[in-house]
């Protein structure tokens, strides 16, 4: 085994991506699996699931290290057969990473449906990232086991953003509730940190930030005059940063929301 390998390597380990469907959690999946861990996939949308299975099994070139279990997040029942079924396929599990996310709508602060509101912060912090945990915590400790949780917040948890006053506040909450966890946790050696992706290009954001003929939007132009790397960020450039926070080395790191933003978090004038 390389140095790398031995500090930074996941092989032996197991972990449950949620939102794994999509673009950003499937690029985080595939770097787990290229890291020597089995990933299991959770998500609603089993067709999405499935394609993003394909790729992640052909990127690795092992079919057994990839799993799909068909999750709904927003229902504490789905959640516990999901994990019992998870636990199954490959004996235990030692990392989640709460991917699953999302907004609906924008708009001026006076206009606020409390039905999209309601929606939008209990996919993002209750199904996001509070029940995911409350189940796999509760395993991890019955089992005696020093597991690891990553949490996803976001640029608009630490300044929000324009019209998306619901995803704004559940993402700031998400980083609170990573500290807290944090705490909570570190008696039983679980470590709860998080990582902030700043503006990539994904199936929630496309038509923000790109027209239909892929040049960039005027919303999307002026994320880009704030990022001083001045891109839009890259699925593989999360890789590094899950693999760090879930690897050995990090075992002294808890609590922590890491931002991946082209420095976005430090412009200034």
């Amino acid at each position: 085994m390389s140095y790398l390998e031995e500090k930074f390597g996941l092989a032996g380990k197991t972990a449950i991506i949620t939102g794994g469907g999509g673009t950003l959690c499937g690029a985080m999946a595939e770097g787990y699996a290229n890291s020597g861990a089995n990933v299991i996939l959770w998500d609603i949308r089993g067709d999405a699931m499935a394609e993003r299975a394909e790729i992640i099994a052909k990127s690795h070139g092992d079919k057994s290290k990839v799993a799909c279990v068909q999750v709904d997040l927003m229902k504490e029942d789905s959640i516990s057969k999901g994990l019992q079924e998870s636990i199954a396929e490959f004996g235990r599990v030692d990392i989640l990473i709460n991917g699953a996310g999302g907004n609906r709508g924008k708009g001026p602060f006076v206009d606020i449906a409390e039905a999209d509101f309601d929606f939008v912060l209990k996919l993002n912090l209750w199904a996001g990232c509070i029940l995911p945990t409350k189940h796999v915590a509760k395993y991890w400790i019955d089992n005696k086991i020093k597991g690891t949780v990553i949490n996803i917040a976001s640029m608009a948890g630490f300044n929000p953003l324009s019209g998306v006053w619901a995803y704004s506040a559940a993402k700031a909450a998400v980083i609170n509730q990573t500290m807290a966890q944090a705490k909570e946790f570190a008696k039983y050696g679980i470590r709860v940190n998080a990582i902030a992706p700043g503006f990539f290009i994904a199936e929630q954001n496309r038509r923000l930030l790109l027209n239909d003929d892929g040049s960039v939007t005027q919303r999307g132009k002026d994320v880009l005059s704030h990022t001083p790397m001045a891109r839009f960020g890259n699925p593989q450039d999360l890789i590094g940063a899950v693999i760090f926070l879930a690897a050995d080395s990090a075992a002294f790191v808890s609590g922590v929301t890491l931002p991946v933003d082209g420095a976005y978090l430090c412009h200034n004038i």
